[in-house]
């Protein structure tokens, strides 16, 4: 069985955007609006980056998509 890597291991296999948006929005709880008005993109771009990311994490640890 192969360990599981850590949450960093995984963020840091991410492009250098989804990294970022994924680490204020998983890691630190800002909600996808904040970081939205913050970077000053669209909510929906962000949304996406998200989405992205997260389907990206779970497939690197072999898990079914998210819904």
């Amino acid at each position: 069985m192969k360990p599981v890597p850590t949450l960093a291991e995984l963020l840091a296999t991410l492009p250098d955007e989804e990294r970022f948006i994924l680490s204020l929005h998983v890691v630190k709880g800002i909600p996808v609006e904040e970081i939205a008005q913050k970077l000053g993109v669209p909510h929906k771009s962000v949304l996406a980056v998200v989405e992205m990311g997260k389907k990206r994490l779970f497939a690197a640890l072999d898990f079914p998509p998210f819904p």
